[in-house]
């Protein structure tokens, strides 16, 4: 029977190429995200690969949603063998003292408490099943803060505490637990950071060739296909001209 993977925020960016990598691998794939015609798009094309496809839309801010989301799926499907814990986004640049307290709860809610929402769906099964593996997406923004990055940075750090904590509860069963952080990465991240800024959002990319979700893909499925004694804990993922989160040379 083929492994199954659960991708949330599949719809783009890192989940969406996350998606990708483990369909051609052989996994069947559970997509999640808010956005049904791209979920459904991306169902088709997931099939093209061979894998057999659940589609799940809701928030992951939302708990009662992913809750419901997930007790729709039939008892083969619930048997996910990894969860790739991957919505997540920044919004704003400002200082901490003039930020938008709306932007700081939608990035707490969805990068802290939809990541424990998710955890806590899926990992009691794979435990039950003494198998699986869990996969957050980071960021080396967890490392160190950077300028106007306050709150985004201090979710990524809590995602770096909350991936350990649970590396060190799971270490008496055989589930594995990775975090991936990722430097910069060309997606719609920035977009979405700058609140569909174009210009701003491409200035963040200037004079650098950044990542691409599907670098950061290729990583989350050599963590899950090391072999079974073999826990990759932390990866961090930079460009070959950044050199942490705040140094970056650009070329003109």
């Amino acid at each position: 029977m083929k492994k199954i993977v659960l991708v949330t925020g599949a719809t783009s960016g890192i989940g969406e190429a996350c998606a990708r990598v483990f369909a051609r691998g052989g996994y069947d794939v559970i997509v999640t995200g808010r956005r049904a015609e791209r979920l459904e798009a991306l169902r088709k094309e997931l099939e093209t690969l061979g894998a057999a496809v659940k589609t799940l839309q809701f928030d992951v801010r939302d708990a009662e949603a992913a809750k419901n989301a997930l007790a729709s799926l039939d008892d083969r499907w619930k048997q996910v063998d990894v969860l790739v814990n991957n919505a997540g986004l920044a919004l704003g640049l400002e200082k901490e003292y003039e930020g938008c307290p709306d932007d700081w709860n939608t990035m707490i809610d969805t990068n802290i408490k939809g990541l424990l929402t998710m955890t806590r769906l899926v990992v009691p099964g794979m435990v039950e099943r003494a198998r699986g593996h869990v996969i957050n997406i980071g960021s080396v923004a967890g490392d160190a803060a950077y300028a106007g990055g306050n709150v985004y940075c201090a979710t990524k750090a809590a995602v770096k505490a909350l991936t350990d904590g649970l590396r060190i509860d799971l270490a008496d069963t055989p589930v594995r637990v990775t975090n991936i952080k990722p430097g910069l990465v060309e997606t719609e991240f920035s977009r979405v950071r700058f609140h569909g800024d174009e210009d701003r959002a491409s200035n963040v990319y200037k004079g650098i060739k950044p990542l691409t979700g599907a670098d950061i893909a290729d990583v989350v499925f050599y963590a899950a296909s090391a072999p079974a004694h073999v826990q990759i804990a932390e990866v961090l993922v930079l460009a070959t001209h950044q050199a942490s989160g705040s140094v970056i040379s650009r070329r003109n």
